[in-house]
């Protein structure tokens, strides 16, 4: 079964009409998830949260997009 990690990480935004950090040192992740379904509800939850800060945002990451098990490994994975 191939897993789909989900990360949910925000911080407050520069502009709210942007997507730049104004401090990723201040980035919150909220966690690793494995699946959508999960990582959504953590999402709304966090959003929420913060809901009067209209600088603040919070976003889902598809991790699983990020590699293609198919492709050959680059020299540093095979390391591991």
């Amino acid at each position: 079964m191939v897993q789909r990690l989900h990360l949910v990480f925000g911080g407050e935004l520069v502009d709210p009409a942007r997507t730049e950090f104004k401090d990723v040192d201040k980035l919150h992740v909220v966690g690793i998830f494995p699946n959508y379904q999960s990582a959504y509800e953590a999402w709304k939850a966090e959003a929420h949260r913060t809901v009067d800060n209209a600088h603040m945002r919070y976003f889902i990451a598809h991790l699983h997009r990020l590699r293609d098990e198919e492709a050959a490994a680059s020299a540093t994975e095979e390391l591991g």
